[in-house]
């Protein structure tokens, strides 16, 4: 089992929270706004990350409570894991493993999440890059040092950017050190993300086609993948850049283009019943992976509601066969009647969780 135990402390709506007894699906129940999702938020803390909100840590203590919060939890093997704030550095995230503080990037060891989001559904009307924060997101929770390599990238292209639209020439030798950092820490991500798309197509192949609409991926790189080719892509682009304002070549200009098979369409003109499907697909085809890695935790909010009784019966045989402590979000019990057997169920009232 992943995660038990869980106690949640001033985070959000949610006062003193705990969740005991927990088994392979684990199932919220309430209304809209009861605080069924900042469970699953507090969950995807528990790795490295800013979690499925991507909140600032502020924002995460609740609004009467001593403006810090903490969260922990359990893992099957005894290891306690934990995550939250102090009061003397509210907007620093502390991290916890079995009592000693250690880096957030820690975390990545232990435990492997992922998750999908009402928020997610717009994923393929978006700009480029919410792809490319889904694309990182599916890479740290398989590779927890690539939050480092991405840091070290945007920390390297906002100062590259300053210079670039400085009035002033820039200094040749600073850009030169600069883009020796961006090219260090760049082709790190590249390659990371190449990566992870190769082993999502593979996954992807190995999944039934029906009832999931089946996705297709392709990675488009922004510059080279090479270390030395991007630090020369980016020498050659200084004047252009320069007329820009902006860094114009690079990973930060990277796509994931999305087609459903079959058809040869674009994810982003098929039907809105289609781009859920395919996010499914996504999702559980990630989910394999992660499984392989490490103990695997997997976030799936409001997913149900949306799905026909066809589909909803073949996401739950898929859960099933998978490894992973899944946990589900709903408004009421009847689209989860298929494995609340199986389940531990909560019903959430206003911050408070009451086992059913």
């Amino acid at each position: 089992m992943a995660l038990d135990r869980i106690q949640l402390t001033t985070f959000r709506n949610h006062p003193a929270t705990r969740l005991d007894g927990t088994r392979a699906f684990n199932l919220l129940v309430g209304e809209n706004g009861a605080g069924k999702t900042n469970v699953l938020e507090a969950l995807s803390l528990l790795a490295p990350g800013r979690g499925l909100r991507r909140a600032a840590l502020p924002d995460l203590a609740a609004q009467h409570g001593p403006g810090t919060f903490a969260i922990s939890a359990e893992l099957g093997d005894g290891v306690q894991i934990g995550t939250g704030t102090l009061a003397e550095r509210p907007s620093r995230r502390t991290v916890q493993i079995n009592g000693a503080e250690v880096p957030a990037v820690r975390l990545g060891e232990w435990l492997s999440l992922g998750w999908l989001t009402p928020v997610m559904d717009r994923l393929f009307l978006e700009g480029a890059g919410a792809r490319r924060r889904f694309l990182d997101r599916l890479v740290l929770a398989l590779e927890p040092g690539h939050a480092r390599h991405a840091a070290r990238l945007e920390g390297a292209l906002r100062e590259r950017n300053r210079l670039l639209a400085d009035p002033a020439e820039p200094d040749p030798l600073w850009l030169d050190g600069l883009e020796a950092q961006l090219a260090e820490a760049g082709a790190l991500v590249a390659q990371a993300r190449a990566r992870l798309i190769e082993r999502l197509s593979a996954a992807l192949r190995d999944l039934p086609a029906a009832p999931f609409a089946r996705p297709e991926l392709a990675y488009l790189p922004g510059g080279p993948l090479a270390q030395q080719a991007l630090v020369t892509a980016l020498g050659e682009s200084r004047r252009r850049d320069r007329a820009a304002g902006r860094t114009l070549v690079g990973p930060h200009r990277d796509e994931l283009a999305v087609t459903m098979a079959g058809k040869d369409q674009p994810a982003a003109d098929c039907s809105t019943g289609e781009q859920k499907a395919m996010l499914i697909s996504i999702t559980l085809a990630h989910a394999g992976l992660l499984e392989a890695a490490r103990p695997a935790v997997l976030l799936l909010d409001e997913v149900a509601a949306h799905l026909d009784p066809l589909r909803r019966a073949a996401l739950f045989e898929r859960l099933r066969e998978g490894t992973a402590q899944v946990w589900l979000t709903g408004t009421e019990l009847a689209p989860f009647e298929a494995i609340t057997q199986e389940a531990t169920v909560w019903r959430v009232i206003d911050g408070r969780v009451e086992r059913v």
